[in-house]
């Protein structure tokens, strides 16, 4: 069964560790392509930051020894945008990570580590990966592991009731306008008190709204 894993490695033993020196408080994502050459890996890259920071990473990203070349292809306000060939080192770790048929679906910095979120076949898969990885040295924090159903909600830090109460009101449209059905009639369909719902829709849609803005809990 498909299972997604998610783990960090540590910059220094992946990219732009000398980038990410120089500019602290920059920050780094790797935009997903479809398109791209079968030798290119992760090629797109967003930093992020203030005038100045933006400045300073891109004297860096020159001078960056996981960089063999860098070319700008978006300057906005706030964010630039590179097309990057990665040296031997960082290709090779990718390759590493993804030997057993795995996907990258997203990659990003966490201070001063790396965050990947992949997809392997099943967890044998990501089993010898890990494996195949630690052995050669790769320091990998696995940090979390779901089958690839579970994830599709658990990555919203959303519980299984919390789920299961969402599928409920969408399906029977309380989130129609107008709602196709009101607040006591849906907790009688899922056999709970009116307050015990009113709670786990506010606690979900919280979950779901910090998602999407990229908040933390104010808690």
């Amino acid at each position: 069964m498909s299972t997604i894993a998610e783990f960090t490695v540590p910059a220094e033993s992946f990219a732009l560790g000398y980038t990410i020196e120089r500019a602290p408080s920059l920050g780094i994502e790797i935009e997903p392509v479809v398109a791209a050459p079968p030798d290119a890996v992760l090629p797109c890259l967003r930093l992020s930051g203030d005038e100045e920071t933006l400045e300073r990473a891109d004297v860096a990203l020159a001078a960056d020894p996981t960089v063999e070349a860098a070319s700008r292809v978006l300057d906005l306000e706030g964010e630039r945008w590179y097309r990057v060939r990665w040296n031997g080192t960082v290709v090779d770790l990718v390759e590493l990570l993804t030997r057993e048929e795995a996907t990258v679906f997203e990659t990003g910095l966490e201070g001063d580590r790396w965050r990947f979120r992949v997809l392997f076949p099943n967890r044998e898969a990501l089993a010898r990966s890990y494996e195949y990885a630690t052995d050669r040295g790769v320091p990998i924090d696995l940090r979390k592991i779901n089958r690839l159903e579970e994830a599709r909600y658990d990555r919203f830090d959303l519980t299984d009731a919390q789920h299961e109460t969402l599928v409920a009101a969408l399906e029977h449209g309380y989130y129609d306008i107008p709602r196709g059905i009101d607040m006591e009639t849906l907790s009688d369909e899922l056999g709970i008190s009116h307050q015990a719902l009113s709670e786990r829709l506010r606690r979900a849609h919280l979950a779901l709204v910090e998602e999407a803005v990229g908040a933390d809990d104010p808690a």
